[in-house]
């Protein structure tokens, strides 16, 4: 029992009564997420595919957490909103994280792990560990889908991971102003699911690094889809001739990706734009005459054919000639597709890899996958694929488990607040646990959807 001095909370006088708070209430918690993480994570083997990744540095006599277990623990605390290990060291004895690692939610002998195990777990994995966990999560996408798909969209997109001190790999971005790497994150941009995420140095990628990461991703991909349509979609920093003529090789890949304007396109551009200068004075001047708001930009498609010295062969390039009151604004994408028109290629297709940029904001912002720290290089990759376990989970949760449900749509931070963070008391007799939310709660139907369809679905073998 603690000799520490309970802590008391003091409130102004209400009603003519005194109201104070006293922390001691035992056998309580206020996450229920534990319990629906464990659920996903039981039906689609996510944290024993990313454990058998990982080559057990330990000695069987000395461990107390398995592998699995550490990293569940980690996982869904960080899904829950926790993501510091120093967090684990209160979380360790609380009973629905407990209960979720199927240990006895009252047994102070049976508690989780502390932020000191995790730091020791994150700085002994090697380079080999943290190709194969990136290589796990590209199978977990894959055993998400239960026939192989006729078509999936890949969106490649490199995001700002500032460092500070003195950390491994950290470089200055002169694009970004900044020290910091510069991690790859690759989601399939039809469904948002991740396929997998790579940890690089701060420099700017080359057209070698990118070619090499496709190639392999796609070499993997083809063993298990080898009739499955693949477009690979980004912006100019891909439209390598590194990366674009194996890509060719293979006749049911295609790419979209953009390209940055030169003294050629521009040349080749201007017959557009000079008609699209035209278009955008005579709207000005008809709005005028009536009175109206002048149009913000006038907006025209074309397309051609381009060459690059470095490329082998010639490509078809989408023009967007766009004249705003503030000047021209022509926009370039080079593509394999010959039959969507140019302005749905560049509408509907090209500009649909804006969508990555906010599965990458639910990763920064909401699961914290930049908060890498730790001065080795490999231990912040491993962070930030924790993280990148946490969205496979919710990102489960709420396309699967909550389809059809108001937060079918729901970005982590929402999925946190609304469905997790529900008050939680535990009672466990000697041959049964039970669980007591409050009556008030707002989301009962939705807790008892979610608890229904992971209790009447048998995990697989």
């Amino acid at each position: 029992m603690t000799n520490s001095t309970p802590i008391q909370l003091r409130f102004p006088p209400l009603a003519g009564c005194t109201v104070r708070a006293n922390f001691d209430v035992e056998a309580m918690s206020c996450d229920f997420g534990p319990l629906l993480l464990r659920g996903v994570d039981q039906q689609i083997g996510l944290t024993h595919r990313l454990a058998a990744a990982i080559e057990e540095p330990r000695q069987p006599g000395s461990i107390d957490h398995p592998l699995p277990d550490l990293l569940a623990q980690r996982i869904y605390q960080i899904a829950c909103g926790y993501e510091d290990a120093n967090d684990a060291n209160a979380l360790r004895s609380d009973p629905l994280f407990k209960l979720a690692l199927d240990r006895k939610p009252l047994d102070p002998n049976q508690d989780l792990a502390s932020a000191a195990t995790f730091c020791r777990l994150e700085n002994e994995l090697r380079r080999k560990d943290i190709y194969r966990i990136a290589y796990a999560f590209v199978d977990q996408f894959i055993a998400s889908y239960a026939q192989p798909p006729q078509l999936i969209v890949i969106d490649l997109d490199h995001s700002e991971d500032p460092t500070h001190g003195q950390q491994e790999g950290a470089c200055y971005n002169g694009y970004y102003r900044s020290q910091c790497y510069l991690p790859l994150f690759i989601f399939e941009g039809l469904s948002g699911k991740l396929i997998t995420a790579v940890l690089r140095t701060g420099n700017r990628p080359t057209g070698a690094e990118n070619a090499a990461i496709v190639r392999r991703l796609l070499k993997h991909l083809r063993q298990h889809w080898p009739q499955t349509w693949i477009v690979l979609r980004g912006d100019g920093h891909f439209s390598n001739p590194e990366l674009m003529p194996f890509i060719g090789h293979d006749p049911r890949v295609e790419f979209v990706f953009g390209l940055s304007d030169n003294a050629v396109l521009s040349r080749l551009a201007e017959p557009t734009m000079a008609e699209a200068r035209q278009l955008h004075e005579v709207r000005c001047q008809n709005a005028q005459r009536a009175n109206q708001t002048p149009p913000a930009h006038t907006r025209l498609y074309s397309e051609f054919e381009y060459a690059a010295q470095s490329w082998p062969q010639a490509w078809r390039v989408v023009l967007k000639a766009e004249v705003t009151p503030l000047g021209d604004n022509p926009r370039f994408v080079v593509t394999s597709l010959e039959l969507p028109t140019p302005q749905t290629l560049y509408q509907e297709l090209y500009c649909a890899r804006g969508q990555d940029e906010n599965y990458i904001k639910m990763l920064k912002n909401d699961l914290k996958s930049d908060r890498t720290s730790d001065h080795r290089f490999l231990a912040n990759a491993g962070r930030m694929y924790f993280a990148c376990a946490a969205y496979v989970l919710l990102h489960t949760l709420r396309s699967e488990t909550l389809r059809h449900t108001e937060l079918a749509q729901a970005q982590p931070a929402t999925l946190i607040g609304k469905l997790f963070k529900v008050a939680v008391q535990l009672i466990q007799y000697k041959d049964r646990i039970k669980l007591r939310l409050p009556s008030t709660c707002e989301v009962q139907h939705l807790l008892k959807r979610v608890t229904e369809i992971l209790y009447r679905i048998p995990a697989p073998c």
